[in-house]
């Protein structure tokens, strides 16, 4: 049997998923033409985890589904050491993929985009099960400080921890083109910090799927730490290539506009 996520059946989901549009995202700023990738993770009220990330990439694109890529094994792995394996719900800063960090940053304050992002937050908030909400990255902070003001500090209670965002190291690094030496000091100081955040939220108390896993991060991932994505965060049909963390999705192209429109996809080994 392989389970899968049956999608969003029931309303308000069914209303956002038709409502995208007035987000009026920029199309000089946002690959409008991949559609909305709207969340990862369970809408049935059970989920005791709010991820907020930051915008969908390549992989995402195709398994229309958020941080299945990299950055979503890499976030797998963090919840694992809560022990948390199902109980979570993932939304992104931005639906539809930015073309560069500067888009994001220009689109922030965007009142749209805000109040499109806050009826999600408030979906998956409004049964008081969620007991800790965690953002991957600035923006990602961003959002849920704004939706704090939005909703008047209704849920500042929640434990809430801001991290750097998974990929983090790599784009930190860019400017030495991928020195493996710079992007493993920074994977380091990125695993030290998510450390912290799991022990406080270890400390929070939060209702668990399975036993929290007592090793911390060393400098380095090893690779129990990138899970799988499960097959239930997954659209019925998906092939199981697709839950690995191979990069089997990337934009290719001559230039920008090439890129800007093409997906390579290629079946891992």
């Amino acid at each position: 049997m392989i389970d899968f996520d049956p999608g969003y059946v029931a309303e308000p989901y069914i209303s956002l998923c038709k409502d995208y549009e007035s987000a009026a995202y920029p199309s000089d700023a946002f690959r409008l033409e991949w559609g909305p990738i709207f969340h990862r993770g369970r809408l049935d009220g059970s989920a005791r985890v709010l991820v907020i990330g930051q915008d969908p990439a390549a992989q995402e694109d195709m398994a229309r589904r958020i941080l299945v890529g990299t950055a979503g094994h890499r976030v797998q792995g963090f919840l694992a050491k809560l022990g948390i394996t199902k109980s979570y719900v993932m939304l992104n800063t931005f639906a539809f993929s930015v073309l560069n960090q500067t888009g994001g940053e220009h689109n922030k304050t965007n009142i749209a985009i805000i109040a499109y992002r806050n009826r999600w937050f408030d979906a998956v908030l409004a049964n008081g099960k969620v007991q800790a909400v965690v953002a991957f990255g600035d923006l990602a902070h961003d959002a849920w400080k704004r939706y704090l003001h939005a909703s008047g500090q209704a849920h500042a209670n929640l434990p809430f921890q801001a991290v750097r965002h998974p990929t983090w190291p790599e784009s930190s690094t860019a400017a030495t083109h991928g020195d493996a030496a710079a992007v493993a000091a920074a994977t380091a100081t990125m695993l030290a910090q998510w450390n912290t955040a799991i022990v406080a939220l270890r400390q929070d108390g939060i209702t668990t799927d399975t036993a929290p896993q007592a090793a911390a991060y060393g400098s380095a991932f090893t690779p129990a730490e990138l899970p799988a994505i499960p097959a239930a965060d997954l659209p019925a049909g998906l092939p199981s290539w697709m839950t690995g963390s191979d990069g089997w999705a990337s934009r290719t192209g001559a230039n920008a506009a090439e890129k800007r429109k093409t997906l390579t996809v290629v079946v891992p080994g």
